[in-house]
């Protein structure tokens, strides 16, 4: 990957930049560049200052280039026009990445064939949610509070943003990094799919009171409703003890897709290091964090719940030390909920 790219790769994601760097050369590059072009259609749909039927059309003009389904380049001149140039470097870095698309687009149609496949299915699916997510809570009444109607929707949607990228990232590594292994794959395939979930629901599950702010609301009406409760009252920090049992049962749902996750890293043949680690430390920051929301107050939106860097660093650091050792390795994912 060419060096400004890998730039705005660390710029736009500096975990996740992390994963990237310590993954086996044979599929590094493919997954650098889903992710950076995933954070391009990611950066359309986010857009807010810009009118949703602009960025639906530009999102469909970007999932069209990235599907070989047209040959011109996307106008973004609309969206960053709109865009603020001073909000701090993650904004100006998807800035330079919008403009830079057409040359992730160039290098992903000079992969192989096989892998082409794959990276275009998993950002079909991704633009496919992001679209859906903007006609579900962008379109319409403005300022209005909207939420996922079922426990359903919720699972659909975290396949659509998150499954699909652990899918993608199963079939491409289990080709190219350790095709002769003996692994039950439909069991992997679908660990793989649950640990990308896993993820995203931790995602929402921190991110409530901001979702909710910007008129999004993820926890499920109909889950809502058996409490005698509406979306809007999830805006009140007061609302908490009602909320708590249905939010509780909400991270052990994520809890449970996570342990997937973990044992799908294990599943990893030992000798593949670098994969395991870039497997390991998602799942274990992770439950760290959901460690975290079970103790703190979730609808606070004056509170920023998330793992610090020192807990980061202590994670990074504690895999590489227990990689040797068996016992010590599997214990990591009971550990990191204390």
């Amino acid at each position: 990957m060419p060096p400004e790219l890998q730039k705005l790769l660390r710029e736009t994601s500096r975990s996740f930049y992390l994963t990237v760097r310590i993954l086996p050369g044979s599929v590094r590059s493919q997954i650098g560049l889903a992710y950076l072009l995933a954070r391009a259609t990611d950066t359309v749909a986010d857009t807010g200052w810009v009118p949703v039927a602009v960025r639906l059309q530009a999102l469909a003009g970007l999932r069209r280039r990235i599907l070989g389904q047209s040959r011109k380049a996307v106008d973004f001149s609309s969206i960053l026009a709109a865009t603020p140039t001073s909000r701090g470097v993650s904004l100006d870095a998807e800035r330079r990445l919008l403009l830079r698309v057409e040359e992730a687009v160039g290098l992903m149609e000079r992969c192989n064939s096989e892998d082409l496949e794959l990276i275009r299915r998993v950002l079909d699916v991704i633009t496919g949610g992001q679209e859906l997510d903007l006609e579900r809570f962008e379109t319409g009444e403005p300022g209005l509070l909207r939420a996922l109607a079922t426990s359903d929707a919720l699972e659909d949607y975290t396949y659509r943003v998150a499954g699909c990228v652990g899918e993608f990232w199963t079939q491409l590594t289990r080709r190219r990094v350790f095709p002769q292994a003996i692994i039950d794959d439909a069991a992997f395939l679908e660990d793989g799919v649950r640990f990308g979930k896993g993820l995203q629901y931790v995602n929402i599950l921190r991110d409530l009171p901001r979702d909710l702010a910007a008129g999004r609301c993820y926890v499920p009406s109909d889950a809502l409703t058996k409490l005698g409760m509406t979306p809007k009252d999830l805006q009140n920090p007061a609302s908490e003890p009602a909320f708590r049992p249905l939010y509780d049962s909400l991270l052990e749902h994520a809890l449970g897709h996570l342990r997937a996750g973990w044992r799908y890293t294990n599943q990893i043949p030992r000798g593949q290091l670098r994969l395991r680690l870039a497997c390991a430390w998602p799942v274990l920051l992770g439950v760290r964090t959901i460690a975290k929301l079970r103790r703190e107050a979730v609808l606070d939106p004056t509170r920023r719940i998330k793992v610090t860097r020192p807990e980061v660093r202590s994670v990074l650091f504690g895999t590489v030390a227990r990689l040797p050792f068996r016992e010590a390795w599997e214990r990591q994912f009971d550990a990191a909920l204390l």
